[in-house]
């Protein structure tokens, strides 16, 4: 691989991430008035299967492969997991908690797809070694600091809102509190949603390798699933009407963007350099959403979080740590067992040569 391609998918991944923390930043104001969460992910999922439909039947119509019967299970389950619960689960939770909150927890998703790599036997462990000792440190100190997130809140770090503009928020939300707790729980498990989506779109990426035809339809079958349950948790047709530009603005912006081009990308990515590689870039995600949710929003930032995070990214990247090291050490092994072979080959077709020649 040259040096520009190997540095498309990071530029790719830094591009997402950046897209990614409008989408949050847009979700939590529609949430802050009112809109119901799934009725947001089946429109914005809807949007995104409109979006991409054509681009996939023109762009990959001669590449793409017969849709069996395995690929469309696949495809189904991986939209409900990596889709319908996900969303389900990170729009519940940002009702109760702020977008840099919220994303904090998204650092713990390359430990989330490690433990569960595990669990399935896809990633293999040795204790044994360097490498192996960094991955297991690395998820301790992650999954602490997602403890940290959860329990601790702290004093906030930013200067305080106005006593009026306090009072009115109090109000406004007054039928409604916010959970720390429950809120930083049902995000942890959005994300753990999330990591088994980047498990389940590495074997998806191999069965069905067309990013904007799986994209699409994996969109299709997650905006039903979400309509679906949507009905099922509530039934009124009021809060299918969004009244607002904003509301639409922002529904057509994660659609297309968010659950459109970044998933495309991300599977791309997937495709390219591995889920853990993909999923190590979601801390810049927090990042951006903190920029913007400090300056747009307002929101307190507290040292709990701050603490948190921190603790969060120094596991993530041990981890890391220890899988790039796993990855040089076997491209040592396998360039070693490759000389011995040649030399063997090499040794081999001496003797035949000398044997010819000594009757």
């Amino acid at each position: 691989m040259s040096d520009v391609g190997q540095w498309k998918p990071v530029v790719g991944m830094l591009v997402i991430s950046f897209a990614f923390a409008i989408v949050n930043l847009l979700l939590k104001k529609m949430i802050d008035q009112g809109t119901n969460n799934m009725v947001i992910a089946t429109y914005r999922l809807s949007s995104s299967a409109i979006f991409l439909a054509p681009i996939a039947y023109f762009w990959e119509r001669k590449s793409r492969p017969k849709l069996t019967a395995s690929i469309f299970c696949h495809l189904f389950l991986g939209a409900f997991v990596g889709l319908t619960l996900t969303q389900y689960l990170f729009l519940l939770g940002l009702e109760y908690i702020s977008v840099t909150f919220s994303c904090a927890f998204l650092n713990t998703v390359p430990v989330n797809t490690f433990i569960l790599a595990l669990l399935f036997r896809l990633e293999k462990l040795n204790m044994s070694s360097k490498a192996g000792r960094a991955k297991v440190l690395g998820t301790f100190i992650c999954m602490g600091g997602a403890v940290l997130l959860i329990l601790y809140k702290g004093i906030p770090l930013t200067n305080p809102r106005s006593e009026a503009t306090t009072t009115h928020d109090i109000l406004i939300s007054g039928k409604k509190k916010r959970s720390w707790v429950a809120g930083s729980i049902l995000s942890l498990a959005g994300c753990f949603m999330w990591s088994a989506w980047f498990l389940m779109q590495a074997k998806i990426s191999k069965i069905y390798p067309c990013q904007y035809s799986s994209t699409a339809i994996m969109s299709f079958f997650g905006a039903i699933q979400s309509a679906a349950l949507s009905l099922i948790l509530k039934r009124k047709f009021s809060m299918w009407i969004l009244k607002s530009k904003l509301e639409i603005i922002s529904v057509l912006n994660a659609g297309i963007i968010g659950s459109g081009l970044c998933y495309v990308g991300m599977s791309w990515c997937i495709k390219q350099r591995g889920p853990v590689f993909t999923s190590a870039f979601t801390p810049f995600i927090q990042i951006f959403a903190a920029m913007f949710d400090f300056s747009i929003l307002h929101e307190q930032i507290y040292l709990g979080s701050v603490l948190g995070s921190i603790v969060v990214i120094l596991g993530l990247y041990i981890l890391l740590w220890g899988k790039r090291t796993e990855a040089v050490d076997c491209g040592e092994k396998q360039a070693q067992l490759t000389d011995e072979e040649e030399n063997h080959d090499t040794e081999a077709q001496i003797l035949a040569t000398n044997s010819k020649s000594n009757p």
